[in-house]
């Protein structure tokens, strides 16, 4: 038993898999912890055994989509970085971020049950952001984009900031200027 719990999911229970983590974390957004599991399953296209096949308690399903938002905010660094110029890579980025810390806005109640059990849902996330932060900065600097007196840690805070203050769907307009306003503050002059 203990090697079926390390061998990798077939291509399709993957699939079911990122349904249901892509729907838990829409349904999360828009109605908090509240959201039964059960809907969640039928929006996901899945039964609601795959569901608990995967997730056997709310509490992990909860903490499966933070941290597959978590990765999926991190896993953009490259991709951005290969598309677009730096510093619109690094603006592109901050973007992301604001969606990321909106779905975990209707999460935040189960998360921090979830830690006071014990349980350590944040895992290595701060590090993961810190470590995306500074890949997009680096890139910046080598370009000649921003200035490079700013310490990344000093801007993941500020977007953490922006994002508990401005964390609903309805501030985003505000967390966008402001986001923009960090981001013309790190502009390298001539």
């Amino acid at each position: 038993m203990a090697d079926e719990a390390h061998r990798p999911l077939r291509a399709d229970a993957r699939r079911n898999r990122d349904k249901i983590l892509t729907t838990a974390a829409r349904v999360f957004t828009a109605e908090g912890l509240n959201a039964q599991l059960d809907r969640i399953a039928k929006e996901a296209g899945v039964g609601s055994a795959t569901l608990y096949r995967n997730f056997p308690t709310r509490e992990a399903l909860v903490e499966a989509v933070y941290r597959n938002e978590v990765a999926q905010l991190c896993d953009s660094v490259s991709p951005l970085l290969a598309e677009k110029a730096p510093d619109d890579a690094l603006r592109a980025w901050t973007r992301l971020f604001l969606d990321y810390v909106t779905t975990k806005h209707g999460m935040i109640d189960a998360l921090r049950a979830i830690a006071a059990t014990g349980g350590n849902p944040y895992g290595h996330s701060r590090e993961m952001i810190l470590a995306s932060v500074t890949t997009l900065m680096d890139a910046c600097v080598a370009a000649g984009t921003i200035r490079g007196d700013i310490r990344p840690g000093d801007i993941s805070a500020a977007l953490e900031g922006i994002a508990l203050t401005s964390a609903g769907a309805e501030h985003r307009q505000q967390a966008e200027r402001l986001l923009d306003l960090v981001l013309d503050g790190l502009k390298a002059r001539a």
